[in-house]
Parts: structure tokens; sequence; C-alpha cells
């Protein structure tokens, strides 16, 4: 495991074994927890977009749309990845993969189509509703 504030990610030992100063089968430690997380604490921050029904839908309550769910993990863990590149990880993240989730997911006719009519000015954090516990356990304990 890396010293916090250390340069480069924080590592998680896997199986205990040192190569090269690193754990074997080491993986970057996650930043968020889950994908609650990561929508509530990042996603409905970064996307302040305009809702009208008419022309871009988002549901508070994102939990409850399959489609949705699967997209956002998606996004997370791309997100999760591709954060460790410091050379183009972000732009490859946004062209990639945010850029045509987030226009899935915003389509009128998209997963949140039959969704409780949601409207925000743009500016405003998308709306957000926490899950029912337990739902998305934090993968980092």
């Amino acid at each position: 495991m890396r010293a916090e504030g250390s340069e480069g990610p924080t590592y998680i030992d896997l199986d205990g074994e040192l190569e090269d100063g690193c754990a074997a089968g080491a993986q970057p430690a996650l930043a968020y927890g889950s994908v609650d997380e990561f929508v509530r604490d990042y996603l409905c921050h970064v996307y302040k977009r305009s809702l009208d029904p008419r022309t871009r839908r988002w549901a508070p309550d994102w939990w409850r749309y399959d489609e949705a769910v699967i997209r956002l993990e998606a996004l997370w863990r791309a997100w999760e990845h591709l954060r460790h590149d410091p050379g183009t990880g972000m732009s490859t993240w946004l062209l990639q993969h945010a850029d045509p989730q987030m226009a899935a997911l915003f389509d009128k006719d998209g997963p949140f189509a039959a969704a409780a009519e949601v409207q925000t000015s743009r500016g405003e954090p998308l709306p957000y509703d926490p899950p029912p516990e337990g739902l998305f356990p934090n993968e980092r304990l």
C-alpha cells in the first residue's frame, strides 16, 4: 500500500505478496465506494443542466430504473479507472463514456421517460433522492 499523500494512486493489497514495491494483484483504491456515492457526491454536481420533461429528463430516484443503474454503474467504474491517467483520462471519460451515457439518460425517451416530471434551471445540481439503505454497499469496506 502506498503511503498517504504520496504521488500516484493508493493501492489495496489483495493477496499480500509484494512485487517491485507494490502488492501483487493490487488495485487502486476507489475514490467513491458505490455508484450511489458517485452519483450523489460527484455526478449530480458536475452535470448541472436545465431539466424540462419535453427535452431533458432525470429522475432523483434514478436507482429505481434498471437501465439507469447499469449506465451509471458503468460511468462510475470507467471514471474510477480513467482518473488514474494524468494525461487524457478525464477527456477519454467525458468523450467516450459520460457524454453518450448522460445523453441516453437525459433523453426524453430514455429510461426516465415515465418518471415524474422534474424541472431545474441550469446551474442547479441534478435532483437526488437517497436509495434504500443497503441497496449499494460501500465497496471500499
